[in-house]
């Protein structure tokens, strides 16, 4: 389940969010910001902040998440990487900014909630999601909405609403897609 949520993951982002420009929140959206703010390369500033979210992770839901995110993290990487090997299979999404944003969050939500369905996480902000819905015992949804919500507010300081307002449609939908497939009872 884990590898398939990866597979689907690494796919979207690719083919999806890498051309249409609709921005992520969590930890890759604080990340641009830190690179348009500060000119922090993202190279640094994802690698801490994931970092500091699996380790997160490890202190609430223990060993066992490290050793499935870190299956998960890995497998994204190696799909994403055969994803660059081929062109874009939607060349054109740039043009249609709410089919991608739609389309991403039907790839992100699913991806990511099969991961986490799993108990790992892809990404740093999924082990935040993961550890502060089991640390507050609230849902999974509302702390991706919340968490999402402020970066993108923040993210106005360099992105033109009209353009986040696509980004805000993709986090609330991936984000309600995740906490469904966490919950789904086979």
């Amino acid at each position: 389940m884990m590898l398939a949520g990866s597979s689907i993951l690494a796919f979207g982002l690719y083919n999806i969010h890498s051309f249409s420009h609709v921005t992520e929140g969590g930890v890759l959206g604080f990340a641009l910001l830190l690179k348009h703010s500060l000119g922090v390369s993202p190279a640094v500033s994802t690698f801490v902040m994931n970092s500091l979210c699996y380790f997160l992770g490890y202190k609430i839901l223990g060993k066992g998440f490290i050793f499935s995110s870190l299956a998960s993290a890995v497998f994204f990487s190696v799909v994403y990487r055969v994803c660059e090997l081929f062109p874009p299979v939607f060349p054109d999404i740039y043009c249609y900014p709410l089919i991608a944003a739609t389309a991403g969050a039907l790839f992100v939500g699913v991806g990511v909630g099969l991961c986490v369905r799993a108990g790992g996480a892809p990404s740093g902000d999924d082990a935040l999601a993961m550890s502060l819905s089991v640390k507050f015992r609230c849902s999974i949804e509302m702390v991706y909405i919340i968490t999402d919500l402020v970066v993108l507010a923040l993210s106005l300081v360099y992105i033109p609403f009209s353009r986040l307002i696509y980004s805000l449609v993709t986090v609330i939908l991936s984000g309600q897609i995740i906490g469904i497939i966490q919950r789904y009872k086979a």
